[in-house]
C-alpha cells in the first residue's frame, strides 16, 4: 500500500464512535476510520452505512478498521482489501470498554434481525 494519496498518519480519529449515526441517535455493528481526515463511520453491516457514504461525499478513498486488534485497511477506488499499512496517529481504536455492536443503550435487542 502506498501512501501517497488518501492517508495522513498524522491525524487523528475525530471520536470514538459513527459521528452521524451519534448525531441521529442511532447505532453501528462496526466502525471505520478515514485514513486521510479522521472522520469515524459505521460499516456496511451497519444500518445507515456511514464509512462508504462518508467516501462518496468526500472523496477520501481509503479507511482502516477502527475495531480493537484489526489494523487492516480498505480502498474503496481499488476495491483492494490491505492486511496492513502506515501507522496512524492514536487512538487506533475505539475504545475496548465499547460495546459492539453500539454504543451502549442504543442497539435494539433484536439487532440481527433487522439486518436481513
Amino acid at each position: 500500500m502506498t501512501t501517497a494519496s488518501g492517508i495522513d498518519p498524522s491525524v487523528r480519529p475525530g471520536g470514538t464512535g459513527c459521528a452521524e449515526c451519534d448525531a441521529a441517535g442511532g447505532w453501528w455493528v462496526h466502525l471505520r476510520r478515514c485514513a486521510q481526515c479522521g472522520h469515524i463511520g459505521c460499516c456496511d453491516d451497519s444500518p445507515s452505512k456511514h464509512a462508504t457514504a462518508h467516501y462518496h461525499a468526500t472523496g477520501h478513498p481509503v479507511i482502516r478498521s477502527f475495531e480493537p486488534e484489526e489494523d487492516w485497511f480498505w480502498d474503496y477506488t481499488t476495491s483492494e482489501l490491505y492486511e496492513s499499512g502506515p501507522e496512524l496517529a492514536p487512538p487506533v481504536s475505539h475504545p475496548l470498554d465499547q460495546p459492539v455492536p453500539g454504543p451502549t443503550g442504543r442497539v435494539p435487542a433484536n439487532w440481527a434481525d433487522t439486518l436481513r
